[in-house]
């Protein structure tokens, strides 16, 4: 038996309870600021863009920032706070989010919703990227063009709510898949780079390169 198996059966004899995200969570939009608003120093801020593509589920530093000024007008993340892109072109990206790591409040932009809880962070997150999830937005999701899904609709998503021993315990199963993906991730790229580097040498015939090539195939067989 596992230890995850122990704690449940430890902590939730009658097993996990579902909960709504609004029994957990209170919701709220982002702010106002855009793109044009950035700064090279200053407060830190996450745009709903960003989301998509230059953050992963979880970060404790931003890659933007706006004046004092500009932040004194926003709507923040609190640390542990989950942060959702609520708008999108597809349903696969709408509702993808990252949880603010960081020590201090950050400003988030608009078509966003900002989810402050009582979970873990890193379950919370890790919810927000399964297949239970998906099935859930894709209901609330709607648009055609543009997709978007309401805060105040997120609130019925249900989800399954254990001890928070419990969800550190999921949590740092899921971490060390996540290295171990990340791992394998960078040995495919290299073996695929060795190919590549090898299927060209072995099909473009020049002088004294099939000399090369030996050399380096027997190199490799005597290591």
């Amino acid at each position: 038996m596992s230890n995850l198996e122990e704690l449940i059966e430890r902590l939730c004899p009658d097993w996990v309870e579902y909960k709504t995200l609004g029994d957990v969570a209170t919701i709220s939009r982002g702010g106002n600021f855009q793109k044009k608003d950035f700064t090279e120093q200053g407060k830190p801020c996450i745009h709903y863009g960003q989301i998509y593509t230059r953050y992963g589920l979880f970060t404790d530093k931003t890659l933007t920032f706006i004046n004092d000024e500009c932040f004194a007008k926003q709507k923040y993340a609190e640390p542990n706070d989950i942060i959702m892109a609520v708008t999108s072109e597809n349903i696969e990206d709408i509702c993808k989010c990252v949880a603010w790591l960081g020590t201090e409040k950050v400003a988030v932009s608009g078509h966003s919703a900002i989810i402050h809880h009582s979970l873990n962070p890193k379950y919370l997150a890790y919810f927000f990227h399964s297949q239970h999830f998906f099935n859930q937005k894709r209901r609330l999701a709607h648009g055609t063009k543009v997709m978007e899904v309401t805060p105040d609709t997120l609130k019925s998503i249900q989800l399954p709510v254990p001890p928070l021993e419990v969800q550190r315990e999921i949590v740092r199963i899921l971490d060390n898949f996540t290295f171990l993906t990340t791992e394998l991730a960078a040995e495919l790229a290299a073996r695929q780079k060795q190919y590549e580097y090898y299927r060209d040498l072995l099909l473009t015939f020049k002088p004294n390169e099939s000399t090369i090539l030996n050399e380096r195939t027997n190199e490799r067989t005597r290591a």
